[in-house]
């Protein structure tokens, strides 16, 4: 291993920002970042040896890769998170679009529009196969609630159920952030009970496992019957809300585009797509367009 990837790992053990999942795909980003940047001729001696040039090479490489717009956006994200730990945050532009540093990021704009519903309803005859309870209750509450898998498998009963509200915790969510969603259907009250049943006051984590062990559980067991694209779920779970809140079906599922809305009904259509960013757990209202269309 070479030097600065066994700094860049050290730093992102010392640096524990946001969720599990968040670490480990920074880890593995910087680590990647640090092989090309190898593999491009420089020798970076430590973390603290970041230059412009460097950001730029790697840019000018992706571009060239012709990796998409929001997949070089995350990447740059990464390295700001690197130059912030290192003390170096002014080196890079705050604007992607900006082009008057040493670093020209001057980055397109991401195109959310999708052409295909990515919505699944959970297999119940899977689900059956599935040997661990737990595992079966994580899935069951991402269909539910819109959760992600991280969130699924932290869940603790004791703490989220708030009377008609489930209250997520930071240290279970993405990024950090905590959120409220709704308890609005019978189905989610049975699910929420079932639950509170099986764990008393624990998580949705076995009691001879930690939170790793039971997600290395959760992805083999769904994989071996055919469940491992679950973020699917909470495109159902987006598609489902918007027809409740707004009474028409989701551009993406056939419903009507936004150009085709009178007046009244793009008021409806924005109040619910930032509900529903809201209970996703996002914090742009444009980042429904993913799960909605537009």
């Amino acid at each position: 291993m070479s030097n600065l990837k066994y700094q860049l790992q050290g730093l992102v053990l010392r640096n524990q920002d946001g969720s599990y999942s968040t670490q480990a795909g920074r880890k593995k980003a910087l680590v990647q970042l640090a092989a090309q940047l190898k593999e491009g001729g420089f020798r970076l001696k430590s973390v603290h040896s970041l230059k412009p040039k460097h950001v730029n090479y790697l840019i000018e490489r992706w571009q060239a890769e012709k990796l998409s717009p929001g997949t070089i956006k995350n990447r740059v994200g990464h390295i700001r998170w690197w130059a912030e730990k290192v003390g170096k945050s002014s080196m890079l532009p705050k604007s992607n679009n900006s082009a008057n540093q040493a670093i020209s990021l001057n980055l397109e704009k991401r195109s959310y529009i999708p052409t295909d519903s990515k919505a699944k309803e959970l297999d119940l005859a899977k689900l059956e196969k599935i040997i661990d309870h737990y595992v079966q209750l994580s899935l069951k509450l991402q269909l539910e609630f819109g959760l992600r898998r991280e969130e699924a498998i932290k869940f603790k009963p004791n703490f989220a159920i708030r009377g008609e509200q489930l209250v997520l915790k930071s240290s279970w969510t993405k990024g950090g952030r905590p959120r409220t969603l709704p308890i609005r259907t019978d189905s989610q009250r049975a699910l929420l009970k079932e639950i509170q049943q099986t764990v008393g006051g624990g998580a949705l984590i076995r009691p001879d496992k930690n939170y790793k062990q039971q997600l290395k559980s959760y992805e083999w067991q769904t994989s071996r019957v055919g469940l491992d694209k679950n973020h699917g779920l909470r495109h159902m779970y987006a598609q489902k809300r918007y027809l409740e809140l707004t009474g028409r079906q989701a551009p993406i599922s056939g419903g009507l585009k936004s150009k085709e809305l009178t007046a009244e009904q793009k008021v409806i259509d924005k109040e619910a797509r930032l509900q529903i960013s809201s209970e996703l757990g996002h914090s742009r209202e444009q980042i429904t367009v993913i799960y909605l269309g537009r």
